[in-house]
């Protein structure tokens, strides 16, 4: 790669750094996003809950609140323009005592305080009439109509879209390793040797913003990797409920989760413990007993047979619990956006609009494109489609009509696109398009999208991954499955 230039880097190609991308797509400036793994959303960011939250959880004292309620009502419009699944079903907090509705109380009074409009207190009668599937031992809850579910991965590659389309620089593959200030520009460096110098520096690295931040010899803080290990249940889940089912909070996390996903699929969880690696995200039995246990208090019908995955995310929480955005005291134009954790999705609008004052106030200029445009195309989807629209799409193009991936009804078409936009292995087509993610897990459909992303890029076989940097598939072969030629059809 050339050496660039540019006025804004952003480091970590996760939904912060993404937005923040975004946002300054708009202005007439030169913005680089930098992503150390081969594609967006593959940190913190792909093993979201994908909740956003009701903006009670907390009162108007931490700025992680304050930005959660002014992120939640920016939702719907983002949705509009990028086009990503998203749905205000609702949260439902449920209480199973008098001593847990004094704190249902208190998230009241919370939500009262940061003025959420809708929320409503509720009696035992109340919430058994939004939520039927609740232990009937419930004694009364919270509900809040403004909260939703979102795809989370989907949202990311939605936002970097835009972003790109805007001028915005991607460049992945590229882990900072040295920084150096010259004049009024940093020279960074990455592990491959490649350099781009840049004004200002805008540390969204999640997990990894306190090296860093290190790196740039800004401020010390440890970044404590918090793991979640999450439960999935498949789409014919008899348990599913309608809104998002939270237990009353306790003093380290929001507790085990019934989560009616928007895509059709029930999660739940996450567990919440701290630990050193950064890199452990396995999942244990152990906990997954106690995930259920925990969850069958809230709806008791709830099976682990029908479980068709498991996974763990790593939330980069900082000590004291809020977020960490300001201009740096260390260094010049570097702007810290550090321990985003829950309700980070949610925030991350407004987190977006707040970095870009933080730039201005340090001396950006920051000049109106008059061409920007907000708005991305809206990829057809066959899952989403009725009978009359998918014969107009197969007429339009046959490949919609080759189904390559049965448990979630994904097309060869939207496949293409995925890897036409970028995304060039396995998991990157599976968060674009959600094939793999069914009931069999990639067991139908594997073979049929290596074929895909080789016949599209000139790939050898060999040289495809599940998700970069030696992750490499058997020549020819995906486990046990023999790569083949031909597809089921609509």
């Amino acid at each position: 790669m050339k050496e660039k230039k540019f006025d804004v880097a952003i480091i970590g190609g996760g939904v912060v750094g993404a937005a923040i991308a975004r946002k300054l797509s708009s202005y007439d400036i030169a913005a680089v996003l930098l992503e150390k793994e081969c594609d967006v959303s593959f940190g913190v960011s792909k093993a979201n809950s994908g909740i956003i939250h009701g903006g009670f959880h907390h009162g108007p004292g931490y700025l992680k609140s304050r930005l959660e309620v002014q992120g939640n009502r920016m939702f719907d419009q983002l949705e509009e323009e990028l086009h990503f699944p998203f749905k205000r079903c609702g949260i439902v907090v449920a209480a199973f005592s008098e001593e847990e509705m004094k704190t249902v109380q208190q998230l009241y009074r919370n939500g009262e305080a940061n003025k959420i409009i809708g929320l409503e207190l509720c009696n035992r009668a109340r919430i058994l009439e939004l939520e039927p599937k609740l232990n009937r031992d419930v004694v009364g809850g919270l509900y809040a109509p403004a909260g939703g579910i979102i795809e989370p991965y989907r949202f990311v590659f939605s936002l970097v879209e835009s972003a790109v389309k805007n001028g915005v620089k991607l460049l992945t593959d590229f882990e900072v390793v040295s920084a150096q200030r010259s004049n009024d520009h940093y020279e960074i460096r990455s592990s491959t040797g490649d350099i781009i110098f840049s004004k200002w520096v805008i540390n969204a690295a999640g997990l990894f913003a306190d090296r860093v931040s290190s790196v740039f010899g800004a401020e010390e803080f440890r970044i404590i990797p918090r793991k979640g290990e999450e439960f999935l249940l498949g789409r014919d889940s008899s348990s599913r409920p309608e809104h998002v089912i939270f237990p009353v909070p306790g003093a380290v996390s929001k507790g085990i989760l019934v989560i009616p996903t928007v895509e059709g699929t029930t999660m739940i969880g996450p567990t919440a413990r701290e630990q050193e690696s950064k890199d452990d995200f396995s999942t244990t039995e152990e906990n997954l007993n106690k995930v259920f246990s925990s969850a069958r208090r809230l709806i008791p019908s709830l099976s682990q047979r029908e479980i068709i995955t498991s996974f763990a995310g790593l939330r980069p929480a900082l000590k004291g619990g809020d977020f960490y955005i300001g201009i740096s005291g260390q260094q010049p134009g570097f702007i810290q956006v550090a321990g985003i954790q829950s309700p980070g999705l949610t925030a991350v609008p407004a987190i977006a609009e707040y970095v870009k004052d933080l730039l201005k106030k340090d001396g950006l200029v920051l000049t109106e494109k008059i061409d920007y445009d907000p708005s991305i195309p809206d990829l057809p989807r066959i899952r989403y489609s009725d009978n009359n629209e998918i014969d107009s799409l197969i007429k339009e193009n046959p490949a919609f009509g080759r189904i390559v991936c049965r448990c979630e009804s994904v097309s060869e078409a939207e496949i293409v696109a995925a890897v036409r936009n970028g995304h060039t292995t396995l998991d990157g087509v599976k968060f674009y398009t959600r094939a793999q993610m069914g009931k069999c897990q990639g067991g139908f459909c594997t073979d049929r999208i290596v074929k895909i992303i080789s016949r599209e890029t000139g790939m050898d076989i060999g040289s495809i991954t599940k998700r970069g940097r030696g992750t490499y598939l058997a020549r020819n072969r995906i486990g046990d499955f023999e790569v083949k030629d031909e597809y089921s059809r609509v």
